[in-house]
């Protein structure tokens, strides 16, 4: 895509773009203060023109698809609205080398360049673009050694009879109902609706929806599969099967 020529010696028109992710660090600012302050103070040192100041507040990284902020700023970029993507931490913009590898290829097509000041990368050079991806990859690779680190404990908890995870936060007699519906033969999509329609709220997300229904009434079975093992083995030790 071709975008106008700019006016020689113009200034660079950068974007620069914040992450915070859990509802406390939204709340008190912490940590998205510091990245706005960091790519303002950079944009003054380089002379680049500041165009915008987006942020993605109490969102994950893990997807790109569903962080709005980001993907408006991709596409002012796209269109040529501005020359740079700043980010203050590479890992506020991609969790993932398949993100990070979409983001530089964007780029690389479009004719922009991404900046990310922590680790001192620049992509508009041939040496920050593979910095940005052997980093991405160090960081990829210790997400999952802690995801088996993870996995390994739910799974001694499990061989122990014990629940795996968070504990079940949604109302008691609200998991029963949904169990026994989808029990009973009922659609996941209309067990939402009415959850929907009677205004009970779910517990992450703004709708009930399938996925949903289809989770909690799993972890109901689980809980009782749990129980079932925890009564075998508690029969298993007392004289005549009796508690």
């Amino acid at each position: 895509m071709s975008h106008p020529q700019r006016p020689a010696g113009a200034p660079l028109r950068a974007i620069g773009y914040t992450r915070v992710s859990t509802g406390q660090q939204v709340e008190s600012g912490l940590g998205m203060d510091a990245q706005r302050a960091t790519i303002e103070a950079e944009a003054t040192h380089r002379g680049w023109e500041l165009v915008e100041l987006a942020t993605d507040a109490g969102i994950s990284g893990s997807s790109l698809r569903r962080r709005p902020a980001l993907r408006q700023v991709l596409d002012r970029l796209d269109r040529g609205e501005a020359d740079v993507l700043v980010v203050a931490k590479l890992d506020r913009l991609a969790r993932s080398v398949v993100d990070l590898g979409a983001i530089l290829g964007r780029a690389q097509k479009r004719g922009w360049a991404l900046v990310a000041l922590d680790l001192g990368v620049d992509t508009s050079t041939s040496t920050g673009e593979l910095v940005a991806n052997v980093m991405m990859s160090v960081a990829q690779w210790e997400r999952r050694r802690i995801g088996e680190r993870v996995e390994d404990t739910h799974a001694q908890r499990r061989r122990r009879g014990l629940r795996a995870g968070e504990p079940p936060r949604l109302p008691a007699e609200v998991r029963q109902r949904i169990a026994e519906e989808v029990v009973a033969g009922r659609t996941l999509r209309a067990i939402a609706a009415d959850l929907e329609a009677e205004d009970i709220p779910p517990l992450r997300g703004a709708r009930w929806g399938p996925s949903t229904i289809r989770h909690v009434a799993g972890s109901v079975a689980l809980d009782y599969a749990l129980e079932q093992e925890r009564t075998k083995v508690r029969r298993a030790g007392v004289p005549g099967g009796q508690d």
